[in-house]
């Protein structure tokens, strides 16, 4: 997996977390146990730090950046979905962001809210606890319970964990 020091601060990552070998991982980045960065994420910390917590996961084409200042913390259980943008921001425990979603800087997305797919939330909006989030920009749709949104929720934290396992004992290169 390419890691890169930039100016004395390199990236950590937990052996039981999974990286895959095209992601790229810049600066103060720190990868949690149980997490999982997915092929050709990249998440680079030149200004703040980037923090993947506990069995969160970051998926394909991913763009993770921290401006001056402005840390991402991804939080426990929480996923970015393929081909997000997310450039200073806090996501909440078990929340889901959906894919092509772009988050800008000092956004807070709260616990278990799930931002659709293709949704842009502005720069210092903050998204309750449990709710569903769509549009350009991102509105609050209403709560997340009895939605299909809650499947996604509740599922995909414990099915990228597993999937995340497989590929630390599965994946192989082929000659």
């Amino acid at each position: 997996m390419p890691l890169y020091s930039f100016e004395g601060r390199a990236p950590t990552v937990d052996p039981g977390a999974f990286v895959a070998p095209t992601a790229t991982l810049v600066g103060d980045v720190h990868v949690e146990a149980g997490a999982s960065v997915w092929f050709n994420a990249v998440l680079r910390a030149d200004f703040a730090p980037i923090i993947v917590r506990e069995g969160a996961n970051v998926q394909d084409c991913s763009v993770l950046h921290a401006p001056p200042g402005i840390p991402v913390d991804v939080g426990p259980g929480a996923t970015v979905a393929h081909g997000c943008v997310v450039h200073g921001v806090h996501i909440g425990q078990q929340a889901v962001l959906a894919n092509h979603c772009t988050v800008l800087d000092g956004a807070v997305i709260g616990a278990r809210s799930l931002i659709a797919a293709h949704s842009l939330v502005v720069g210092g909006t903050k998204i309750p606890d449990e709710v569903v989030v769509t549009g350009s920009p991102a509105k609050v749709r209403g709560p997340i319970a009895g939605t299909g949104a809650q499947i996604w929720v509740d599922s995909n934290p414990a099915a990228y964990q597993d999937l995340a396992r497989r590929y630390m004992s599965g994946l192989e290169p082929v000659d």
